[in-house]
């Protein structure tokens, strides 16, 4: 009988999270766009300031390190640093890595979710069901009135990486914002990878 309740109890918290996820995915991927501030910091990647655009799959994020324009198919990314521009076409495992919000699309499959929560916020756990998952647990803080996360923790092999997020916005972007724009840094060298 108890293992019944906890397995109940548990079920209620995995609907429960997929429910939260559900309405913070409808917030994220608003159809105009949206528009945040993020700080991240990690061992691995060390610590970041920037901007993100997202629009639907799309979207463009600038650093002071570079800037990444993902139009749904194809991503561009500039190196500040090399005067260079990337361009391929990302696999999952990479736009995980890349955008914050990517969990917005990938929490329906290949994870298990639990919640717990607090005056303020949901605090959602998903963990991958596959070992080869690029992203093996993540944990999204997510505001209980806005349904907006304003911190995103995930674990890569060993490394944890945490997203904290402002300044979130909906917004009417601009297609074009996703796509990279050659006239504007007519110096860059530009290595197709695709």
């Amino acid at each position: 009988m108890i293992f019944g309740l906890l397995f109940l109890v548990t079920a209620s918290y995995g609907q429960t999270a997929t429910k939260i996820l559900d309405k913070t995915a409808a917030v994220v991927s608003n159809k105009a766009g949206v528009t945040a501030s993020f700080t991240i910091s990690s061992k691995q990647y060390g610590n970041s300031t920037g901007t993100i655009s997202v629009k639907g799959r799309k979207f463009y994020a600038n650093t002071s390190v570079g800037v990444v324009w993902f139009d749904g198919k194809t991503q561009w990314t500039y190196v500040r640093q090399n005067d260079e521009v990337n361009v391929c076409n990302p696999t999952q495992a990479d736009l995980q890595a890349i955008n914050p919000y990517h969990f917005i699309y990938m929490y329906k499959n290949g994870y298990t979710t639990t919640m717990t929560s607090n005056a303020q916020n949901y605090v959602v756990t998903l963990k991958a069901t596959s070992r080869k998952s690029g992203v093996q647990e993540m944990v999204i803080t997510i505001g209980k009135q806005s349904y907006v996360p304003s911190q995103i923790k995930m674990l890569q092999g060993k490394q944890w990486t945490t997203i904290l997020v402002s300044d979130f916005k909906k917004a009417n972007l601009s297609d074009a914002l996703f796509r990279f724009n050659p006239k504007a840094y007519p110096n860059a060298e530009i290595i197709d990878l695709r």
